[in-house]
C-alpha cells in the first residue's frame, strides 16, 4: 500500500479562494498571520498595514493561499 504524501505545510485541508471570504474575516486572518509569523523577525520599519498589504499581494499573485485545515478546523495562510 502506498502512503499518500502530505503537503509540505503539514495541513490536511481544502483551499479557500481568498476572494470568497468576507473582507473583515480575511483581514483578521491576515493580521493574525503576520503578527504570529513575523513576531521574531525584524520589521524593517513596516507597519501592520504594510504587512497586511504584502500578504494581500502575495494572495493575488498566488504565492500564498488560504487553507482550511480539516483536522484542527482552522484557517491558515500557507505558501502555494
Amino acid at each position: 500500500m502506498t502512503q499518500k504524501k502530505q503537503p509540505d505545510h503539514g495541513e490536511e485541508g481544502v483551499d479557500i479562494p481568498f476572494d470568497r471570504l468576507d473582507p473583515n474575516t480575511l483581514e483578521t486572518m491576515i493580521k493574525e498571520f503576520v503578527t504570529r509569523e513575523w513576531a521574531d523577525l525584524s520589521d524593517f520599519g513596516y507597519t501592520l498595514d504594510d504587512k497586511v498589504g504584502q500578504v494581500m499581494q502575495q494572495l493575488r499573485d498566488k504565492k500564498v493561499k488560504v487553507v482550511f485545515d480539516l483536522r484542527s478546523e482552522t484557517g491558515n495562510i500557507v505558501a502555494s
